[in-house]
């Protein structure tokens, strides 16, 4: 859907650039160009990245890195959690769909049980099936941990420089440039247009 609106509002906006004029042209190119932004960060941006090294979340406004040594656990209640030493990192991209089943999961929620995946995967929700792999790439990763920290942002993203038994989060430049642009070119086309 990102994709598709993507390529929608540059059509359009291409349209208002060749057809448009006056003040109304700019403040709709304004908007389209915001809603492209908009849909880069929510929809475009988010996911979950399994590395040799841990875990790498990109949620639409930080991203957070958690090595495989403080993986505890991974979960599904209305979202996908990992669960660390410091707390329990929520992951935007991966989320249950279904109200019935995520009160069911917060029923479920008093302990760390694992879902009956392994019953019947073709039956399971795929959130759960991510959980569960996500749960098997940690014990396979802690059972040969690769040494030392990790210097090189392309191996695990920029969040995981440095990084070596606790979650790390920060807010990417990109999404600062993105947010801080879009606001400029709104301000800039509200006052002079």
């Amino acid at each position: 859907m990102g994709v598709v609106w993507t390529v929608v509002a540059l059509l359009l906006l291409i349209d208002v650039l060749l057809r448009g004029e006056g003040r109304m042209a700019w403040i709709a190119s304004a908007f389209l160009a915001a809603s492209v932004a908009g849909v880069y960060i929510m929809w475009l941006r988010p996911r979950v990245v399994s590395t040799e090294r841990g875990l790498r979340m990109i949620n639409p406004l930080r991203e957070v890195f958690v090595p495989w040594s403080a993986v505890e656990w991974i979960d599904v209640l209305d979202v996908l959690r990992v669960h660390t030493p410091a707390g329990v990192v929520r992951s935007w991209p991966l989320r249950e769909s279904k109200r019935s089943k995520v009160r069911e999961n917060m029923r479920r929620d008093s302990g760390h049980i694992d879902t009956d995946v392994d019953d019947d995967p073709e039956r399971a929700r795929p959130v759960d099936l991510m959980a569960r792999d996500l749960r098997r790439d940690a014990e396979r990763h802690r059972a040969r941990p690769l040494g030392g920290p990790i210097k090189d942002a392309d191996e695990a993203g920029p969040a995981a420089i440095g990084a070596e038994d606790r979650p790390q989060a920060m807010v990417p430049v990109e999404v600062i440039v993105v947010l801080s642009l879009t606001a400029a070119m709104l301000v800039a086309v509200f006052l002079l247009a």
